[in-house]
């Protein structure tokens, strides 16, 4: 049982979430919050595996709440312009960002994929994110990639570029496993948490910039 905490100042947000999560039979509403204090709260007394996270609430937002959380995974929720509070939560250690209308299919798929590890940031949302704020990136105490192989550094760009595990083997010719094995040494060596951060990575390294991928 996939155990999940709501956390957004509008309650008939949270009820329409917790709706369409308590109809799956693999997750469990455990616990709601309306700003980012109170979730950490509930996560002293709680036990966590998924947070469903806002960004803009009183109190404390959603991006100081995901830095100070150890343990589940976060998962964003932001509006359709994806502003910059997006970006700070996945820098802060989101697993990734979901748009407030997205489908209940969707919803629950971000939440399972999430729980098994993987980052949920869709390619073309990821793009105009950083099309938007990739001049306000920093380059402070950035890890060394100098560790990188040539073919982790190649799997590592295209990860950048939006890319899943299945377009990244057909574009390099290697299976998928391989793929995975290569992308799990790059967070090792770099210390990233998943895909996610790796995409904040390479745009903050400038090893890609907005001219160098396809629009999607």
């Amino acid at each position: 049982m996939i155990r999940v905490m709501l956390v957004d100042d509008q309650e008939l947000l949270r009820a329409g979430f917790k709706m369409v999560l308590a109809a799956q039979p693999d997750i469990e509403v455990v616990a709601e919050a309306a700003d980012g204090a109170q979730a950490l709260e509930r996560l002293e007394t709680t036990e966590v595996d998924v947070v469903l996270m806002d960004v803009r609430m009183p109190t404390m937002d959603g991006v100081e709440a995901t830095r100070r959380i150890e343990g589940p995974k976060v998962l964003i929720l932001t509006t359709f312009d994806l502003d910059e509070y997006a970006y700070s939560a996945i820098k802060a250690g989101a697993s990734g960002f979901l748009l407030k209308d997205v489908p209940p299919s969707d919803l629950v798929s971000a939440i399972r994929s999430v729980h098994n590890g993987d980052a949920v940031m869709a390619p073309s949302a990821t793009r105009r994110l950083l099309d938007r704020f990739g001049s306000h990136l920093t380059t402070d105490k950035l890890p060394d990639g100098s560790l990188l192989t040539a073919r982790e550094r190649e799997v590592m760009l295209l990860v950048g570029r939006g890319l899943s595990n299945t377009e990244i083997a057909e574009r390099l010719t290697l299976a998928e496993a391989t793929v995975k094995t290569h992308l799990g040494r790059v967070l090792a060596k770099l210390g990233l948490r998943d895909r996610a951060q790796v995409v904040v990575y390479v745009y903050e390294a400038g090893l890609i910039v907005p001219s160098d991928r396809p629009k999607g």
